[in-house]
């Protein structure tokens, strides 16, 4: 290592620093044990670890970090793990999502406070992803992301069953008299019999191929399982990598282009991704300052049929989709149609093209071929407009009912999730198959955190009545495990003043996503009337992290982000006091 090449290193301006702040540096470092050979200029890793017992999803990645520091070690480069928050959706209330961005800063801090040249994400629980990402974004450092892998397939009474998906089918057999609370509880512990994240396609599985699609992760690592070995072979992997693309100087800037999202768009259609990931990609971009518009997820998709057969929409789950070829398999299968822009370059240092030429697809019942898709071209997440959504709508049209696509209906308002809950079990509830359900103020600002509550099951009278599916509008989100004829992200939001507010119990709402539309059918000067009476909700909070959230949250249609986290702020420290 020549003097030369150790200045150039960003950690050499702490450990190669001269006279006492070198002393300092140094000197504490060594009560770990470590020699003083290995300040010698060698790239310094940072592992950020979300690894908690709090996020099931993630509380493996302590393994997984001992991995990737041996490849970082074999490359001749300094592994320092150190940790993030985990923000396990499982588990945190009032939703994870609350805490993504909160994530995101903490996550760009640490990188940017500290002596690194590069730095290894590792992920698991849906959320944890993309605030990494994120925050990688913002430093722009040279950065890959290990995830965690998700679960092996659950097994009941010789069925898969998938985590998350079969929660809500358990739930309505459970109100339907087709299951035992004793058989409930017996079949959860079947659900997630391993380490790792949701095995069927919901939005982690979604984040992970995100990741992989957009060239921050190695190819083909998306998918294998938690307990799987070679999923510590694609972390040790990754420990070597990283060490190499700090030598070519290989940064977030130069991988995440408006063609890598356009790519991801793309690939999230084909694999019946998440909708969680319109809310996420979008906030990423806004990091690297790439312009994706909800406008982008349904006309770059319009083309891209479901080629991926998983749960919600399918019947497999990801430990099927890993042996039948992964992702590498559907970006194959989609550059071959030209879908993709296959000179894309990723953290390999190759291009997309080059990464999956060797890609092979096993198993055509799990990933299909685009001349015989699993659901055909323009039926993945659609992008609504209307008066009840002036900056638009969501709605995944592979988990919906195709008989209720197009559907009018009467509003039955309620103004809170809790609210609904409160009824959704009484007999004589007014409501009926073609009743539209609209749940309101879950949005960013108005829960606050925008929480996974759009998809409220069914009222009990009527899945006894054998009513398997109903419309339901909500400004909130919904699980990627999640299915149902459910519009989602209506933004603006109702807490905001959004029309969504103004609606009324009985008023007509129209559903049309063939022409991707959605409305509420009251005239405008009813509306306007309606709207001077209207009262924003009162402000809940005076201080502390969610007073910082609500004032400064974008909205579903944005990202969800913080306005003044959008851009990158670069890695250079403000100031070394030593």
């Amino acid at each position: 290592m020549t003097d030369g090449q150790q200045k150039s290193r960003r950690s050499q301006a702490w450990f190669g620093a001269r006279g006492r702040s070198g002393m300092v540096y140094r000197s504490w470092m060594r009560n770990q044990g470590f020699g003083h050979e290995v300040f010698d200029g060698r790239p310094v890793i940072g592992i950020a670890t979300s690894a908690s017992e709090l996020a099931p999803c993630n509380a493996h990645l302590t393994r997984v970090a001992e991995a990737v520091k041996r490849g970082v070690w074999q490359a001749g480069g300094l592994p320092l793990q150190f940790p993030t928050m985990a923000t396990g959706e499982t588990l945190m209330r009032p939703t994870a999502m609350l805490y993504r961005n909160l994530m995101a800063m903490e996550v760009e801090e640490l990188i940017r406070a500290n002596p690194l040249d590069g730095v290894v994400l590792l992920s698991g629980c849906d959320k944890t992803t993309p605030a990494m990402l994120m925050g990688a974004a913002s430093v722009d450092l040279p950065a890959v992301m290990v995830t965690g892998g998700p679960m092996l397939n659950g097994k009941y009474r010789g069925q898969d069953v998938g985590s998350g998906t079969h929660v809500w089918k358990f739930e309505e057999d459970l109100k339907t008299g087709r299951m035992t609370e004793e058989e409930c509880f017996f079949a959860e512990g079947c659900m997630a019999r391993s380490n790792g994240h949701c095995m069927t396609m919901g939005t982690a599985s979604t984040m992970a191929c995100m990741a992989e699609a957009l060239g921050m992760q190695l190819p083909g690592s998306a998918a294998w399982p938690a307990v799987d070995s070679r999923r510590m072979e694609t972390a040790q992997a990754a420990g070597q990598r990283i060490v190499g693309m700090v030598e070519e100087e290989l940064r977030p800037s130069r991988i995440l282009t408006r063609e890598a999202f356009e790519n991801a768009v793309r690939v999230n259609a084909a694999i019946g991704g998440s909708t969680n990931a319109v809310i996420h990609l979008t906030a990423l971009a806004g990091r690297v300052g790439v312009e994706l518009s909800l406008s982008d997820f349904d006309g770059l998709a319009r083309a891209v049929p479901t080629l991926v057969n998983l749960m919600p929409s399918g019947a497999y789950l990801m430990e099927d989709f890993c042996y039948a070829g992964g992702l590498p398999a559907v970006l194959a299968e989609l550059l071959g149609g030209g879908l993709l822009h296959g000179d894309q370059i990723t953290v390999t240092g190759r291009t997309i093209a080059e990464d999956t030429e060797h890609a092979e697809r096993v198993d055509s019942d799990v990933i299909t071929r685009l001349d015989a898709p699993f659901q055909p071209a323009g039926t993945g997440i659609a992008v609504l407009s209307g008066n009840l959504c002036p900056d638009g709508a969501v709605i995944k049209q592979s988990a919906a009912s195709p008989h209720l696509l197009t559907h009018r209906g009467p509003a039955r308002v309620f103004d809170s999730p809790e609210a609904y809950h409160e009824v959704v079990d009484d007999p004589d509830l007014d409501i009926d198959e073609n009743t539209v359900i609209v749940i309101r103020n879950a949005g960013p600002k108005g829960y606050p955190g925008m929480p996974e509550v759009s998809n409220v099951p069914l009222p009990a009278k009527l899945l006894k009545a054998g009513v398997k599916d109903m419309v339901r509008v909500c400004d909130g989100r919904m699980s990627g495990t999640g299915y149902g004829t459910v519009v989602l992200h209506v933004a603006p939001e109702a807490a905001v003043g959004g029309p969504l507010a103004l609606v009324h119990d009985g008023d007509s709402v129209v559903l049309d996503v063939p022409n991707r539309t959605l409305r509420l059918d009251v005239d405008d000067v009813e509306l306007t009337r309606r709207r001077q009476t209207w009262r924003p909700p009162a402000d809940r909070y005076d201080g502390g992290y969610t007073w910082l959230y609500t004032r400064n949250v974008e909205q579903a249609d944005r990202g969800a982000d913080f306005g003044f986290l959008r851009g990158s702020r670069g890695h250079e420290v403000p100031r070394d006091s030593h």
